[in-house]
């Protein structure tokens, strides 16, 4: 179980005043044989922040996406307020807040995933767990090296987006 990288920093949110923390960095990890998994130091201080210790995991195409509450209801809202809009926002909502389940850490801060979440996002032994801001997302380690691999073949069709952000 390596550590990458300082995972959260507190960031201060421009205008507002308001020091937020933030998902940050990847680690691998190994799922015991009940399917609980380490939910690393590093990110349940920021899931503490957030004032809760629960996650909603959810099955997201070929992961799942760990939410803390907070950051799920909050697109749950997007999805009840302008989802009408959308053509074939049912059936998203149907696999994915149908797929939610509720995890705790536990004492020993790990999550319980349960087998058909397991299932869904193929995740064997061996995941790979990495801050996506708002989120953290779990992947199979083999899905993980493929994903990683085609961003890294298509990074320049990033730089239009980034340099319209200001980034790039």
């Amino acid at each position: 179980m390596g550590r990458r990288g300082f995972a959260w920093a507190l960031v201060l949110v421009r205008g507002s005043g308001v020091v937020k923390s933030r998902f940050r960095s990847r680690t691998d990890h190994i799922l015991d044989a009940k399917g609980r998994l380490n939910f690393p130091t590093r990110f349940r201080d920021v899931l503490r922040q957030s004032g809760s210790e629960i996650l909603m995991v959810a099955p997201w195409k070929s992961h799942l996406r760990a939410y803390p509450v907070a950051e799920w209801e909050a697109l749950e809202t997007k999805l009840l307020t302008q989802g009408g809009e959308q053509p074939k926002i049912a059936s998203f909502v149907r696999y994915v807040v149908g797929g939610v389940v509720e995890c705790c850490l536990d004492k020993q801060g790990r999550i319980l995933l349960p087998p058909e979440l397991r299932t869904d996002a193929s995740l064997t032994k061996e995941v790979v767990l990495t801050g996506m801001i708002d989120w953290v997302e779990i992947w199979d380690k083999q899905a993980w090296a493929a994903e990683t691999e085609a961003t890294r073949e298509g990074f320049e069709g990033h730089e239009a987006s980034l340099s319209r952000m200001g980034i790039f």
